[in-house]
């Protein structure tokens, strides 16, 4: 077996400060849904009135995400990264002080995703990809993304530590202020920003000439289309997973501690799946991931909801939470090089996005619309077998959703083909 290229120590300490960035950028994310019940309580505000914002959110981010890293390849990474750390800072603090749904549509919507799309994965993880070793990129894909959920792992809790002792108001103003740190987590990548960190040295393509490369890729266009149910997926579980256990009599504490464990199982999941995605097909790998999610997921619904059930959950949903990142982000530079990678992938992530605007909406649409969809409980309930019939039947359509759109993105899957596609194939 070959050996891994030996990293320099300037290249670890660019993985620990971008480690270290993820963990924050994610772990504030992933703690919104702890906010959701005690500020639409607070402002006598339905269930679907937050979701709009953090679906906004979501699909902001998507959107920025493609623009940050168009403008990360071309300017480098750290004045995309600052620029964002100040819009997430302010758009937790004016989230606080929302009190009624444009502001927080804004606030929690539009410039916290901002901040969100300059400070997360799409902007990180290519640049680690880029500058490492080739044989190191999957490897360090799988490092990135565990980071975030090591984030998901220590923030959720803490957060929901901050409500407990100081109200959500409180907590969202202390997260702001804790926001700015990431500015000293960019300060590392400075030497690797901008052209220098280029290391695919064969393409003179402009932006525009590799946005049209891509999506002529049959395999790139059914990439993006599998990416948008992980999204739909993780947002969903993210927001909704809280106020639900509450609603089937958990603890608030049982909520955080569900989705810790997914942060801290997926720190596993995404740790292998870079490994491996490096040795085995990554198309493959990303069909029995949605497979096995969507088997996960049902058995959820159907087991009698118990402590034990929510953590078994939380660990088969948690090891396949992020692995979809290292093989999607693998495909991606396989496919068309790393030249315009953070640009791609921001496209692919775009999707997955849109599929988090869907997933955090229709759970709190159909949470409050539950009256209208009652026959589709009463048949999920009744022959497909939720145990959550009667009680919490609000989210079983949305549950379902998710079952369908897992085994469809394992076919969807199936055809792609992991090898160098439209210009690459030629210099190859």
């Amino acid at each position: 077996m070959e050996k891994a290229s030996k990293l320099s120590p300037s290249l670890i300490i660019l993985i620990i400060s971008s480690c270290l960035l993820v963990m924050t950028s994610f772990g504030f994310r992933s703690s919104f849904g702890m906010f959701v019940k005690p500020m639409s309580e607070f402002h006598s505000w339905g269930r679907d009135t937050i979701a709009t914002a953090l679906a906004i959110q979501n699909l902001t981010w998507g959107i920025v995400a493609v623009f940050a890293g168009g403008l990360a390849d071309k300017y480098g990474n750290v004045k995309v990264i600052l620029s964002a750390v100040a819009m997430y800072a302010i758009g937790l603090l004016w989230m606080a002080y929302a009190a009624d749904p444009f502001s927080l549509n804004m606030s929690a919507g539009i410039l916290i995703g901002s901040g969100i799309a300059g400070t997360s994965f799409g902007i990180v993880i290519p640049a680690l990809m880029r500058a490492v070793p080739e044989d190191r990129r999957q490897w360090v894909a799988g490092v990135g993304t565990a980071a975030g959920s090591m984030g998901q792992f220590i923030i959720v809790p803490f957060s929901q530590t901050l409500i407990e002792l100081f109200g959500w108001f409180s907590s969202l103003q202390i997260l702001s202020v804790i926001t700015l740190l990431m500015v000293f987590m960019a300060i590392p990548l400075a030497p690797y920003s901008g052209a220098s960190e280029v290391t695919d040295t064969k393409s003179d393509q402009s932006i525009g000439e590799a946005l049209i490369e891509a999506f002529g890729q049959k395999h790139y266009l059914l990439l993006v289309a599998g990416f948008f149910v992980c999204g739909f997926h993780l947002a969903f579980i993210t927001v909704h997973m809280p106020s639900y256990l509450t609603d089937l009599g958990f603890d608030a504490r049982i909520a955080a501690l569900s989705l810790s464990v997914i942060g801290v199982s997926n720190m596993v999941g995404s740790y292998f799946a870079g490994v491996w995605s490096g040795k085995y097909p990554k198309q493959q790998m990303l069909a029995w991931i949605y497979m096995l999610r969507a088997v996960v997921i049902a058995a959820f619904v159907i087991v009698p909801p118990s402590v034990y059930s929510v953590i078994l959950f939380s660990i088969g949903i948690g090891v396949l939470w992020l692995a979809t990142v290292p093989p999607t982000s693998g495909l991606v530079a396989v496919m068309f090089g790393t030249r315009y990678m953070a640009l791609l992938y921001g496209v692919v992530f775009l999707s997955h996005q849109i599929g988090s605007f869907f997933g955090v909406y229709l759970g709190g649409y159909l949470y409050e619309q539950s009256d209208a969809f009652a026959i589709v409980s009463s048949f999920c309930g009744q022959y497909l077998g939720f145990s959550t019939y009667g009680d919490a039947a609000s989210y079983d359509l949305v549950w379902l959703i998710n079952i369908l759109l897992g085994v469809v993105a394992a076919l969807i899957h199936i055809p792609i083909k992991e090898k160098p596609i439209g210009r690459m194939a030629v210099i190859n």
